[in-house]
């Protein structure tokens, strides 16, 4: 495997580049492809074995493109598939959860609330996630469904998506929290209206940043960190191999 192959960037959707973003700020000598599944979003409303067989699928495709390592962009995605890609592949393979652990240490005894996807929050790895920090926080998970698709249209700002947020927080915008994790990549563009709401003095954590530190220290064990001392270059696609959807992965890569 050469160092110079690109690094693959894989989500259900758009949400995915909050952390493609993260990936470039800590690997910016490497070459990036992101592949957003928008077709078949959201995959936080489908069933494991669904979002298993669809990651599975982008995951060959990937590959077969050369990439290198995998950034499972998604935590739905890494929820259900993340086992059954490292069995099958070996190469660095990198997915992302929910950022409970550092919310749960730098706020202990408070309220943790975790935005995520109804999937998300079903699964075994979510419980076993709170079931590690519930003894350092509360942790509150909240299901979201129908936040993704604001990003996926790219609907930030309208009174219709802020709307919305209300509603979904109203409770905890009331009985406070101490700090909230945004559980799926979709949620740091919405980041601003959450804090909002929610309040200036409530801690927002999300993983993007942890998982791109990740994927360097496995480049760097593998050996395929990239030497080239130029800027890398990201080629974005998309399953719905539509202008507009890969335009608003433009624009929200260089918000």
């Amino acid at each position: 495997m050469s160092s110079q192959k690109p690094i693959a960037v894989f989500d259900s959707g758009v949400g995915g580049i909050s952390v493609l973003r993260e990936l470039v700020k800590i690997l910016p000598n490497e070459d990036f492809i992101y592949y957003g599944d928008s077709k078949n979003a959201p995959y936080g409303m489908k069933d494991k074995e669904e979002v298993r067989r669809l990651t599975v699928e982008a995951a060959n495709y990937l590959f077969a493109q050369g990439a290198k390592g995998l950034v499972v962009a998604c935590n739905t995605a890494t929820s259900a598939a993340v086992r059954a890609l490292r069995e099958q592949f070996n190469v660095p393979i990198v997915g992302i959860e929910p950022a409970v652990k550092p919310a749960a240490l730098q706020h202990l005894g408070g309220r943790i609330l975790v935005m995520a996807t109804p999937m998300t929050i079903r699964e075994e790895k979510f419980h076993k996630l709170m079931e590690r920090y519930e003894s350092q926080a509360t942790i509150l998970p909240l299901p979201c469904p129908g936040l993704m698709d604001y990003v996926e249209r790219g609907d930030l700002t309208s009174v219709e998506f802020q709307k919305y947020l209300e509603e979904l927080l109203y409770e905890y915008s009331k009985n406070k929290v101490d700090a909230a994790v945004l559980g799926c990549t979709h949620y740091p563009f919405a980041r601003d209206m959450i804090q909002k709401i929610l309040g200036q003095e409530v801690a927002i954590y999300d993983g993007g940043e942890g998982t791109a530190r990740e994927m360097r220290r496995r480049l760097e064990e593998a050996g395929l960190l990239n030497q080239q001392s130029c800027q890398g270059k990201v080629a974005f696609l998309n399953s719905l191999q539509d202008e507009k959807k890969i335009d608003l992965c433009v624009k929200l890569f260089n918000l």
